[in-house]
């Protein structure tokens, strides 16, 4: 059975891309338009094994996304990847304050995305 990879970004090209690097990798993609919509999403799907996250979108962004996912009994575990276009050190100390896992850099590259997967998954 293939791990499930929540993708969380108001981007659809971000999306589709993500879709596609996951998919051709082997996980199952969710998809979420935003943070409100990631959490109706992870309400929705038991057995999210990790979540990717945008931090600047619409409605609740990944800060308040990644908090609300820490609070959740369910999902407190579950890694958290964050992709974004910052690369600032205080959003980054923010994001790990908050509980990600990990950061990756907009525009990122399908195999490292995927080695980053890997890693969080062990």
């Amino acid at each position: 059975m293939s791990k499930v990879v929540l993708t969380v970004d108001d981007s659809k090209t971000m999306r589709n891309m993500l879709m596609l690097a996951l998919t051709d990798a082997g996980y199952t993609v969710v998809q979420a338009e935003d943070g409100v919509h990631g959490t109706e999403v992870l309400g929705n799907n038991a057995g999210v094994d990790v979540i990717i996250t945008d931090i600047n979108m619409p409605r609740m962004d990944g800060f308040g996304f990644i908090d609300h996912v820490r609070k959740q009994r369910a999902d407190r575990s579950t890694p958290i990847l964050v992709l974004t276009t910052e690369s600032d050190d205080e959003k980054k100390q923010r994001a790990r304050q908050a509980g990600a896992t990990g950061w990756i850099v907009k525009p990122f590259d399908p195999a490292k995305l995927i080695a980053a997967v890997r890693r969080v998954l062990m």
